[in-house]
C-alpha cells in the first residue's frame, strides 16, 4: 500500500479516496478504518472516505482521529442527515452526501449550513464492476444551480473514455478507482484521465 500511495502521489492524484463498507447497508465490506489510520502518515494528500453503511454516526470521531479530511454519507442510511452532517462538520472533516443511481435529490437547503458536497453514484453500489449509468448525470444538471458553492462529485466507472463527459454535466470532482489501477500504470491512467478532462 505504501508503494501504491507514493505512485498516486507522484502521478499527481489530487487525494485519496475510501470506501468504507459495512455488509448491511451494501452485501460487501471492504477496508476498514484501521487501514486509514495506519496510511494517514505515508502522504500529505487529502484522505477523502465514502461510507456505505447504516448508522454510520458511531463511526465519524474514530475517522476524525485518524485524519480524514472529507467524510461522504449516504442520504438514504440518515433519516436525520443534518444531524449527521453536522456532527462530521464538528469533528473539523468537509460533510457529504451520496446518493445511490436511483435516488432523487431532495430539497437540501436545510442542510446547506453543513453540507460541502454532493456525491452522485454512477455505478450501483451492491454491484462489482457495476455497469456506468450515465442518465444519474442529469440529476447533477438539473440540481447544480440550486446550491451555489457546494462541490458536485461523480463516483463510479469513470476513466478516460467518459470523464470529459462527466465535467462537461457540471462535476467539479472525480473518484475513479479500477480506471486508475487499469494494466497496473497509473501515471499514465492518470495522465490520460487529466488530460481528457482539459477543457471542462
Amino acid at each position: 500500500m505504501e508503494k501504491v500511495i507514493k505512485e498516486l502521489e507522484e502521478a499527481g492524484a489530487d487525494m485519496i479516496h475510501f470506501d468504507i463498507e459495512d455488509g448491511v447497508f451494501v452485501p460487501v465490506m471492504n477496508l476498514g478504518p484501521k487501514m486509514i489510520k495506519n496510511l494517514r502518515h505515508l502522504t500529505d494528500l487529502p484522505f477523502d472516505v465514502h461510507l456505505m453503511m447504516v448508522q454510520p454516526e458511531w463511526i465519524i470521531p474514530v475517522l476524525a482521529e485518524y485524519g480524514v479530511d472529507r467524510l461522504s454519507v449516504h442520504y438514504e442510511a440518515c433519516p436525520y442527515p443534518r444531524r449527521t452532517l453536522k456532527k462530521i462538520h464538528d469533528n473539523g472533516m468537509k460533510a457529504g452526501l451520496a446518493f445511490n443511481p436511483g435516488t432523487p435529490i431532495p430539497d437540501l437547503r436545510f442542510c446547506l449550513d453543513y453540507l460541502s458536497f454532493i456525491v452522485l453514484l454512477t455505478t450501483e453500489p451492491e454491484e462489482w464492476a457495476g455497469e456506468y449509468l450515465p442518465t444519474v448525470l442529469d440529476k447533477m444538471r438539473e440540481n447544480k444551480p440550486k446550491y451555489d458553492g457546494i462541490e458536485w462529485v461523480v463516483d463510479g466507472g469513470v476513466g478516460a473514455r467518459n470523464i470529459h463527459e462527466i465535467y462537461t454535466f457540471g462535476a467539479d470532482t472525480v473518484v475513479s478507482g479500477r480506471a486508475v489501477f487499469e494494466n497496473n500504470t497509473i501515471a499514465k491512467n492518470l495522465k490520460e484521465m487529466k488530460e481528457k478532462s482539459i477543457g471542462r
